[in-house]
This record gives C-alpha cells, structure tokens and sequence, in this order.
C-alpha cells in the first residue's frame, strides 16, 4: 500500500485535532437539584474541586439560583476526576 500525501495530511490534521483537544479549557458544570442540601454541596466542592468556603458558597447559590454553575475550567483529563468525585457524592455534574 502506497503512503500518499493525501495520507500524510489526514493523519497531520487528526494528530492536529487530538493537541488541540487537550489543551482546549473545558467548563466543570454542577446541576441544581431537590436532593443534596447546600452544606454537602459546598462540601463537595472544597473537598473535591479544592474551592476555598467562600468559593463554594457562592458556587453553591449559583447552582441553587441559576440552575447550574461552572465550577472549574481545564481540560478534559483535569476535570474528569472531579466530575467522578461530585457525582460520586450524589451530585450532577458534566464536562462540556
């Protein structure tokens, strides 16, 4: 099979977009609900996203608010240990 330069320039872009992608700042998002009280979910994000209390509390009247906050920004591979964590902890989260 012949190596084309065609070949050589997909494989260049797809190597492209994989740099691009871990280095692009993703949003942690945290999702209002009825269940966690505000003292678990600051909690949570001390523990989990390293938020200083006064951080988490005001993270946490976003959420309660607003429906959502973004907690943390990063990349993918920063942020999905933190998301684990959350949800581990019963709360909502995504990485977008």
């Amino acid at each position: 099979m012949s190596y084309t330069e065609a070949d050589t320039l997909i494989e260049l872009d797809e190597l492209l977009e994989e740099a691009i992608d871990t280095h692009v700042e993703h949003e942690l998002v945290v999702f209002n609900d009825e269940v966690n009280t505000f003292d678990h979910v600051i909690e949570t994000l001390i523990k989990v996203c390293k938020h200083s209390p006064e951080q988490a509390e005001q993270c946490t009247l976003l959420i309660h608010y607003k429906g959502k906050c973004t907690v943390k920004l990063g990349t993918f591979e920063f942020l999905k240990p933190m998301r684990n964590g959350i949800c581990e902890r019963g709360i909502s989260a995504e990485i977008y």
